[in-house]
C-alpha cells in the first residue's frame, strides 16, 4: 500500500512537471515572456528532480539483501539531497536571470503569459498539498523532497504572476517602471528557493551522516524499555534514521542468572513494545549485559 500510493504521487508529479514545462516554454516563446521561459527551464529541472525521486524511491523499497543488510532506505535520502542540489541550481539561475533582466528593456506583457503563470500557480499549490500529505503519511523523504520542489515552483509562479501582472498594469496605464516588477520579484523568489534548498539539503546530509534522532524520541524508547521489569539498567540507547524508517540499538543490563532463552524472550518483548508504539521503527537491536545487585557476587573472569 505504501509503495502504491507513493509511486502514484511521484508519477503525478512527474507528468505534471512535463506538461507545465511544455506549457510555460511554448507560451513564453510565443508571447516573448522571459520570466515564463525562465520558469519553464526551472520546471525542466523539476522533471529531472521528479525522475530522481522516483528512481530513489524504487531502490529504497527493495528488501534488505546480503550486500545491504540494513535495507535500501537511504536511497530516498540521497535522492532528496540531489533534488536539493537541483533546486539550489535553479534558484541561482533564476537569480542571475532576474538581475540580468533589470538591465534590459522589458518586453511587452501579454495576458496569455499571465494566464499560464496563474494556471501553474494553482496546479503546483494543489500538487504541493497532495504530495506533502502523502510524504508525511508514508514518512517518505523522496516524496517530501518532491513536495518542497513543488513549493519552490509555487514561489516562482507567484513571482511570474506578480511580475507579468505589474507589466500588464504598466502597459495599460503607461507606467513604464512597473515592467521591472518581474525581475525584482524573481530576485526575491530566488532567495526563498535557495533557502528551501539549503534546509532540505542540510537535513538529508545529516541523515546520510548517521545523525541521531531527537532526544525526545530516545526518551520515548527508554520509557518503553523501562516498562519491562527484567531490565535493570540501560547502558546505552541510540537510534538513527535510515530513510523512511528508524533503526534502534540498545545495550541493557539484566540479571546475570537468566537463561539464554529468557534473555531472548526479553529482547523480543522489547522489540515488540517499541515497534508497536512507533510504526516507523524497522529494527531494534538489543544487546544484553549481565547485571548483579551485588557486584562482588559477579563471576570473576578467567585469565
Amino acid at each position: 500500500m505504501r509503495k502504491t500510493s507513493s509511486m502514484m504521487a511521484i508519477w503525478i508529479s512527474l507528468a505534471s512537471n512535463i506538461v507545465l514545462t511544455a506549457l510555460k516554454i511554448i507560451v513564453g516563446l510565443l508571447f516573448k515572456s522571459q520570466v515564463l521561459i525562465a520558469d519553464g527551464i526551472h520546471n525542466a529541472g523539476d522533471v529531472i528532480a521528479s525522475a530522481t525521486a522516483y528512481s530513489s524511491m524504487r531502490v529504497s523499497s527493495k528488501p534488505a539483501d546480503e550486500e545491504h543488510p540494513y535495507g535500501h532506505g537511504k536511497a530516498e535520502v540521497l535522492g532528496a539531497f540531489i533534488v536539493a542540489i537541483i533546486l539550489g541550481g535553479a534558484a541561482l539561475y533564476m537569480g542571475y536571470h532576474s538581475i540580468h533582466a533589470l538591465f534590459q528593456e522589458p518586453e511587452e506583457a501579454h495576458i496569455m503569459a499571465f494566464a499560464a503563470a496563474i494556471v501553474s500557480l494553482v496546479w503546483k499549490q494543489v500538487l504541493y498539498i497532495y504530495t506533502m500529505r502523502e510524504g508525511r503519511k508514508q514518512n517518505s523523504k523522496g516524496l517530501i523532497a518532491t513536495a518542497y520542489d513543488h513549493l519552490a515552483d509555487v514561489y516562482a509562479s507567484i513571482a511570474a504572476s506578480i511580475g507579468i501582472g505589474l507589466a500588464l498594469l504598466g502597459d495599460h496605464y503607461g507606467i513604464h517602471l512597473l515592467a521591472y516588477g518581474d525581475p525584482v520579484a524573481g530576485i526575491i523568489v530566488s532567495f526563498l528557493v535557495l533557502k528551501l534548498a539549503y534546509e532540505m539539503g542540510s537535513e538529508s546530509f545529516d541523515i546520510l551522516m548517521e545523525r541521531s534522532v531527537s532526544t525526545d524520541q530516545i526518551d520515548q524508547y527508554a520509557a518503553l524499555i523501562r516498562t519491562v521489569p527484567e531490565v535493570k539498567r540501560i547502558d546505552r540507547l541510540r537510534a538513527r534514521e535510515h530513510g523512511h524508517y528508524i533503526l534502534v540499538d540498545a545495550r541493557l543490563g539484566v540479571s546475570g542468572t537468566l537463561t539464554i532463552q529468557e534473555g531472548h524472550d526479553i529482547s523480543r518483548l522489547i522489540k515488540k513494545k517499541i515497534q508497536d508504539a512507533h510504526t516507523d521503527v524497522d529494527e531494534v537491536l538489543v544487546h544484553l549485559n549481565p547485571w548483579y545487585a551485588d557486584d562482588s557476587k559477579a563471576p570473576k573472569p578467567k585469565l
